[in-house]
This record gives C-alpha cells, structure tokens and sequence, in this order.
C-alpha cells in the first residue's frame, strides 16, 4: 500500500478494508484478519490498526468479539424506498426491502396496551397529550439480529380498543381495520432526524457511543385530514439507506 500525507494512516488501512468488505473481498459474517496480520500486511503498529477496526465499528460495517476478533456486520445496508405517490396505501416498506435483500424478517409484537399519549406523539396526532391512545411496539429482526424499533400510536377515539391490532395484524395491516371502522387511510407524511440513541434503543439494536439513528416518524391521514396514526421507526442509521422519489408538476 503506498502510504498517503499527511493524511493518517489508519484512516488509509481503514478505506482499503472497507473497499475489500463492499467489494466482497470480505463476506457478511466473515472474520477479517487479526490485528497483527493486519499489522504486518501494511506495516504499522496494532495501535493504528485498532483505531483503522474502531473506525470501521462505529461506520457499522464490522462488530468485534471480545477474544475472537472482528466480523463484518452481516446485516448489509438496506434502502427504504418511499415513491410519491406510492398508490398501494400500505405505508410499509420493512418487509418488503429486507426480502429484496435476501433476508428474512421478523418484526413480533411485543407490547400492547392502551396509554397516555406522549407528548411528541399527541403532537403529530393533534390531540391532547395524556390522551388516551392505543400503543404497538415491535422489535424487528433479519434472522437473531435486531434492525429496527417500530412504536405506533393510535387515538383511543378512533382505534377503538385495543382488540383492532389482535390477532396481530403486522406492522401495516392494521389500515384495513381501522378502515372498516369509518377511517380509510388517505396520505403518509414522514419526519426524519439523525440523533444518538437512547439507552433503551442503544441495548436493543447493538450500537456503539460514537453510532447514531434514525427516527423516521411516519403520520397517516384519513381521507378527512385527520390524523389517525403516529409511527416511529428506529433504524441504525449505518444500515439503511432512504430513498425518495416523486413526480414532477
């Protein structure tokens, strides 16, 4: 490897392993080479080489087991494609993007019940907050490994109980339901930030300090403007690539 200035050499060993891991050289769930291979292969010192692996951890690319060295994340990036309009009313795109990559998902639902709403949800929802509303959390999973927090909620006023999400419907069938009750879904309108996880979603999804989120809050309208829905989805921001499109005029 010709060694560039003045730019760090760990950084160079880092772009010439993450080239090696888009390019295949590296398989998902492969192990790259010890630290001191890696080390005498470009001549550096493990020092630089553990900062070159540390850098690629906090990108995501690659996971380190404490005694057994690091691993590419096997877990590739997945684009969320959202097309304006989209026409299928479905507003859900987990499933559908994670079979397109060759994965199988699972996203179970893991808690139900009927809350106050918080106040960022009472928010998008143009209601009261502490105003009663019917709550799904999913864990989201590509085989054992955790991708995605899905939270959605719902007014209690036109969810009616929390008997409309059982059995469970998924992440996007419900729509039908609350259909049948007088409130057919007519629009999608979508938040997105970058921030740094919380404690919670940190533990859940396997981040390190240094890696970051995002929270792409979804809102969905009847066809009398109201809001009838809040969703907000968690992704890894490493992981995940989103992708708009919409048409002209």
């Amino acid at each position: 490897m010709n060694v560039e200035t003045p730019r760090a050499r760990y950084r160079q060993v880092a772009d010439v392993i993450r080239n090696d891991i888009k390019r295949g050289k590296y398989a998902p769930g492969s192990a790259l080479p010890s630290q001191p291979e890696l080390a005498r292969a470009y001549g550096l010192n493990q020092t630089s080489i553990n900062r070159a692996i540390a850098l690629l951890r906090a990108e995501g690319l690659v996971r380190v087991e404490h005694g057994r060295g690091a691993f590419v994340q096997e877990i590739p990036t997945v684009k969320r494609v959202r097309r304006i309009p989209r026409g299928d009313g479905s507003g859900s795109s987990f499933a559908e993007e994670m079979r397109k990559a060759g994965l199988e998902p699972r996203a179970p639902l893991v808690e139900l019940a009927t809350v106050p709403a918080p106040a960022v949800a009472a928010e998008r929802l143009g209601i009261s907050e502490n105003d009663p509303v019917v709550m799904r959390k999913r864990h989201m999973f590509v085989g054992d490994r955790p991708v995605q927090l899905a939270t959605s909620y719902i007014p209690l006023t036109i969810a009616g109980g929390e008997e409309i999400a059982l059995p469970d419907t998924g992440p996007s069938g419900l729509y039908r339901r609350l259909s049948e009750r007088g409130y057919r879904i007519a629009r999608f309108v979508e938040e997105i930030e970058a921030r740094h996880p919380s404690e919670e979603e940190a533990e859940f999804l396997k981040l390190t300090e240094a890696q970051q989120v995002l929270e792409v809050t979804r809102i969905a309208y009847t066809t009398e403007d109201v809001a009838a829905e809040s969703v907000f989805n968690i992704f890894p921001s490493q992981q995940w690539r989103l992708s708009y499109e919409w048409t002209a005029g």
